[in-house]
């Protein structure tokens, strides 16, 4: 019979904060669209999850050449700054996975935009890195 791993895993104070600051990096590197860093910040191949204009589920995996051309075209190269006011819910399901659910607001160029998504991250060697972003809308980009 196979034993099932124990779960309902409750963070500590130190896991939440490294999360905390690991979002806090990566919010600095897309708001000066430093997409080399974001990608710096990710595990490859990175898994994507959507929905595309028909209302079909998409899935995909990218590696770091096809992330960093995608999101230098999304994030764009204009000099105006842009800013995130987030309000992120983790759910750890051990020390070293996350799933993170994220409420955001993006502004660039005085228009605000409302985002909402989630990313699986996994911790290795004591550093936080995405592993998978799901978010609606960018499928037909997958």
């Amino acid at each position: 019979m196979i034993q099932l791993p124990e779960t309902g895993y409750a963070p500590t104070d130190e896991d939440r904060a490294s999360l905390d600051a690991w979002f806090a990096e990566y919010d600095v590197a897309s708001a000066k669209r430093d997409v080399e860093r974001m990608a710096d910040m990710a595990v490859f191949p990175l898994n994507l999850v959507s929905d595309d204009a028909a209302g079909d589920g998409r899935s995909a995996q990218w590696d770091r050449e096809r992330f960093v051309a995608v999101m230098t075209q999304v994030m764009g190269e204009g000099g105006e700054d842009i800013t995130f006011e987030s309000t992120r819910t983790p759910v750890f399901l051990s020390p070293v996975m996350a799933v993170v659910f994220t409420d955001s607001t993006m502004t660039m160029a005085g228009h605000s935009q409302q985002l909402r998504y989630a990313d699986i991250l996994v911790r290795r060697g004591g550093t936080w890195a995405f592993q998978t972003m799901l978010q609606s809308g960018w499928g037909d980009n997958l």
